[in-house]
């Protein structure tokens, strides 16, 4: 059981791994720095508690603790008590949410770990907005998809605002880099995945008719840019959302969400 320890001085150096949260070259979830993840609130705490992200402390005012009480009963992590005034002064910004988690970060998942027994997959290229990448995982979690993979130029999934974006999923969503990009996609194909690209072009096929594989990959680029033409050219088939008359793309995470549901839609 977690053991509470009331803490006053913003100074307490037990606070360091929530300190500074906001800055972009002292917080504490930089990859280079002490690469934690950080979690807010009590569900994204409840998440990483159920997850491989095993919780070093927790940072919280009395009634955030109340209500993780019981999930708090199987970690050993200590759980500083304080004001919402001190955590404001610790993390550099008033956090409404009342409580913070913070874990090491696990070794990465091996990429043939991950497609073990998957069937719907998401595959980004340059998806460097950490909040799309939060909304990916959201969606992939509430469609049913079975991982996330990187490819090249893509921001951290396990920084904090994409992990609060996520809603903790990222935490509980596999996710694996595929080496060598593009020619690791072959990777998938021999897992026995069909590799779709989505692209804005008229000329594609839709969507649902791309979909044939019993396994599906689906690749998504950047905003803006989308996937680059090598990228394009590795893939089995360009797939297409069918847009109204003047527009010509979706929000990279609403397009991924799309594409799950396509794909909830048509397996039986």
């Amino acid at each position: 059981m977690a053991k509470v320890v009331d803490i006053d001085d913003p100074a307490d150096p037990r606070l360091d791994d929530f300190r500074d949260l906001n800055s972009s070259d002292r917080r504490p979830d930089l990859p280079d720095g002490k690469g934690l993840v950080i979690a807010e609130g009590v569900l994204v705490a409840q998440r990483m508690l159920a997850s491989r992200f095993e919780p070093v402390s927790f940072l919280g005012v009395e009634r955030r603790r109340a209500e993780l009480a019981t999930d708090l009963e199987a970690t050993d992590a200590p759980f500083y008590r304080t004001t919402a005034d001190v955590m404001a002064e610790v993390v550099g910004f008033h956090l409404n949410r009342g409580v913070l988690a913070a874990a090491s970060r696990p070794a990465p998942l091996d990429l043939h770990d991950v497609l073990a027994g998957a069937r719907t997959v998401a595959v980004l290229e340059g998806v460097n907005d950490h909040e799309n990448i939060g909304s990916i995982f959201r969606n992939a979690a509430g469609l049913g998809a079975d991982a996330v993979l990187f490819g090249d130029s893509c921001a951290d999934p396990l920084y904090r605002r994409a992990v609060r974006v996520s809603m903790g999923h990222v935490l509980r969503v596999p996710f694996a880099r595929v080496p060598d990009w593009p020619r690791g996609l072959n990777i998938l194909r021999d897992h026995g995945f069909q590799v779709i690209a989505l692209t804005p072009d008229p000329s594609a096929v839709s969507l649902a008719a791309a979909m044939t594989g019993e396994k599906v990959a689906l690749l998504l680029g950047a905003e803006g840019p989308g996937l680059v033409e090598h990228t394009m050219r590795s893939s089995d088939v360009r797939a297409r959302i069918p847009m109204a008359p003047g527009t010509d793309s979706l929000n990279v995470a609403t397009a991924a969400a799309m594409a799950f549901y396509e794909r909830v839609r048509m397996t039986p």
